[in-house]
């Protein structure tokens, strides 16, 4: 065997490797996308108190999931318990809350200067169960008294906990921040407020629009790798990616506007069919037409459906809308060109010319894949 069919050979092997694994994967750990939400936190200072009004999905904390890189709670070794949670009364869950509040309220971290504040709870504010198998939004009020020297308030949201979006309340409050891992808020005066600059809201922003491609994306990305394995060449590629980009652009900021609205349950199944459509034409070949372009561009309406809920759950002030959303949409792409990046590391820059690059390549992850995307389709579409 001479060295340039190893080299494919191997790459192939490589890539099967990689999508098996992630196929695997999420046999064993079905994926709900999107199922997990950001918590929304309203903090007020005053003279003398900080009170914090949380917005959340109590049973991950409950149950000590480490929400870090998860998109779904099935993927968590405390998957279990937490659908144990999910089916306790009001009373129950609150009451296991209420038991694992003296070691969470540490990774809920309020500080005045350099004085750690001790926090109580107000009060726990838990829906009746519906339907089991989704999340149910509670609230959750915090207070605590400030010591009397006058120095500025901060909250530390502790690793695991997932993304925290954090608004100060008040009339003239203007500050607003996202929070992840161990983030510290800006210092909170106990007069007026703190103003975070568009260059910092931005960033944050950025970050967002990032993870939810890497790693919290995996449909995403595997539509982003379908693009991809149509053609080795660069001129297909860059058309296509330039299409999705176009029409996600045009759904998020429309559907983040609400101008348009369309139910999760309709959206993340057809994100799925999209995955396997994309990944069959692949297998059965085909010409970079008008029709591919303008599947391409549907399904990349689909997808700024998807990624619009991300914002909307965030809900954020007028004022910084516009600074928000593109700081989000610039962070997905820059995430999807992390993962053109790496795929054309991977095999495309020394086997996508080559004439077993099909064979090897194309049609076994394009297999992976659109079965990947058919198991999706039928978990979201009908349990």
């Amino acid at each position: 065997m001479t060295r340039k069919p190893l080299k494919i050979l191997t790459a192939s092997l490589a890539w099967l490797v990689i999508m098996s694994t992630a196929a695997l994967t999420l046999l064993a750990h079905p994926l709900g996308a999107h199922e997990l939400r950001p918590t929304i936190a309203d903090i007020e200072v005053t003279q003398d108190s900080v009170s914090l009004t949380l917005f959340l999905v109590l049973e991950p904390m409950t149950a000590g999931v480490d929400l870090s890189n998860l998109t779904d709670t099935n993927q968590s070794p405390l998957s279990g318990q937490h659908d144990i949670l999910r089916r306790l009364s009001p009373t129950e869950l609150e009451t296991a809350f209420q038991a694992i509040w003296p070691e969470l309220q540490k990774s809920i971290m309020l500080k005045a200067g350099q004085t750690v504040l001790q926090s109580t709870i107000v009060s726990v504010e838990i829906p009746p169960v519906g339907n089991a198998d989704l999340p149910r939004d509670s609230v959750l009020i915090l207070t605590a008294q400030l010591p009397d020297d006058g120095t500025d308030v901060t909250l530390t949201w502790g690793r695991g906990l997932g993304l925290l979006a954090l608004r100060q309340a008040g009339d003239q409050a203007d500050y607003e921040a996202m929070l992840a891992d161990g983030d510290t808020s800006a210092a909170l005066p106990r007069a007026g407020s703190v103003s975070v600059g568009v260059a910092q809201l931005f960033t944050q922003y950025v970050r967002i629009g990032f993870q939810h491609i890497v790693p919290k994306g995996l449909d995403h990305i595997l539509f982003v790798l379908g693009l991809f394995l149509f053609s080795a060449t660069l001129r297909p590629l860059l058309l296509q990616v330039t299409t999705f980009t176009l029409a996600h652009t045009l759904t998020l900021a429309l559907a983040s506007l609400s101008v348009i609205s369309v139910p999760s349950v309709i959206v993340e199944p057809l994100i799925a069919a999209s995955i396997t459509y994309v990944a069959v034409e692949n297998i059965i070949g085909g010409a970079l037409n008008r029709r591919r372009i303008a599947v391409v561009f549907g399904f990349g309406l689909l997808h700024g459906l998807g990624f619009a809920s991300v914002l909307s759950e965030v809900g954020l002030q007028p004022a910084r809308f516009i600074t928000g959303l593109i700081g989000f949409n610039v962070g997905v792409e820059l995430g999807q060109l992390a993962v053109l990046l790496a795929a054309f590391l991977l095999v495309g820059i020394w086997a996508g010319k080559t004439k077993h690059y099909r064979t090897f390549v194309t049609i076994p992850a394009s297999a992976a894949i659109g079965l990947t995307g058919a198991y999706w389709f039928v978990s979201r579409a009908f349990f």
